[in-house]
């Protein structure tokens, strides 16, 4: 039997944690970023300082760090179907991650470029999108791809004037209902497929035009896409085998008479990084789409698109080295 002396030093603490820095958070992330305000300032945005130090100060808040792990702790679950065996292809996401996509839209990181377009106006909007990737980069990318649709939307002035209202909305809305129920929408973007990934010429999911086909008419789609990423977007820019040649067309989750479009959810992939935003392998079995601009002129179009999602592609690079920079500065002055 342990004597009480042993008993007392085996109840004890171990040792005490010296020497380790406390959290990095409860700061401003804009204010103590001088490289970044000097930037901002020097590219035409000065305007916008005093809603970048607030929104800094937000970023840099306990809570929404703790936004970001919770996001990438509890990763995406796919549900091909409901209880009864209906199709209902929907992608499940923890609370953080829509918080996260909440904050992102309601100040505007999809929209405030375009719905007020002044000088300076993208680079506030870049030094928003700066702050937030530093939380949390993986919900950015459906952030990237609502933005970066516009201009290739654009090429379509009727469906343009149709679905620009409900993109630039800073209203996040999840539910995987039709558009017409919602205030706010997101787009995605899938081009991607199994024989070529930066290769979409060699593209083989086809289009058939439901009537005479054209600008703005209804096709639909059959084949596959290989990487989706926001699978649960409102619609999606895809590339497909038209008559014409390689087109761009707006392929929406619903079809127009409220029955679910059949772009179906094979997986989702096992990714190393960038867990909280899914992606996905899907097919196209007759999937309702319209042609944005002529058929040929895909790849032209959707590049409208790509050239946006690039420019943040660099924006969330740039955040994820500076929020290195901080956690290790933080880290050695505090040893």
């Amino acid at each position: 039997m342990m004597d009480t002396k042993t008993k007392d030093l085996f109840l004890a603490e171990t040792h005490q944690v010296e020497n380790q820095p406390p959290p990095l958070q409860d700061y401003n992330l804009y204010l103590q970023d001088q490289a970044l305000r000097e930037a901002v300032v020097r590219e035409g945005a000065a305007w916008a300082e005093d809603e970048l130090s607030a929104f800094g100060l937000l970023t840099g808040s306990r809570e929404m760090i703790e936004l970001g792990f919770q996001a990438n702790e509890n990763k995406p679950v796919l549900y091909t179907h409901d209880n009864y065996g209906h199709r209902i292809d929907e992608v499940r996401f923890h609370p953080a991650y829509h918080r996260l996509m909440q904050v992102s839209l309601e100040h505007g990181l999809h929209a405030s470029h375009w719905s007020d377009p002044k000088a300076g106006a993208h680079v506030a909007r870049a030094a928003k999108c700066y702050l937030q990737n530093q939380v949390e980069a993986g919900h950015g990318c459906p952030v990237t791809m609502t933005s970066a649709v516009i201009p290739a939307l654009l090429q379509q002035p009727d469906i343009a004037r149709l679905w620009t209202p409900k993109i630039l909305a800073r209203h996040y809305d999840y539910r995987n209902v039709p558009i017409e129920q919602k205030q706010g929408i997101t787009i995605g973007m899938a081009m991607t497929e199994k024989q070529g990934g930066s290769d979409v010429r060699s593209n083989t999911l086809r289009a058939y035009a439901l009537g005479n086909g054209g600008p703005g008419q209804a096709y639909e789609l059959v084949g596959h896409k290989y990487f989706v990423s926001a699978p649960m977007s409102d619609a999606f820019l895809v590339l497909a085998q038209a008559p014409g040649g390689l087109s761009c067309f707006l392929l929406p989750r619903w079809r127009p008479d409220g029955s679910k479009n059949p772009m179906q959810i094979q997986r989702l992939k096992n990714k190393m990084g960038n867990v909280a935003n899914a992606s996905c392998e899907t097919e196209l079995r007759g999937a309702y789409a319209q042609l944005i601009g002529e058929e040929g002129r895909g790849v032209a179009i959707i590049l409208k698109m790509v050239t946006m999602t690039r420019f943040d592609c660099m924006v969330g690079s740039s955040s994820g080295m500076r929020q290195a920079v901080a956690q290790a500065a933080h880290h050695c002055a505090h040893r």
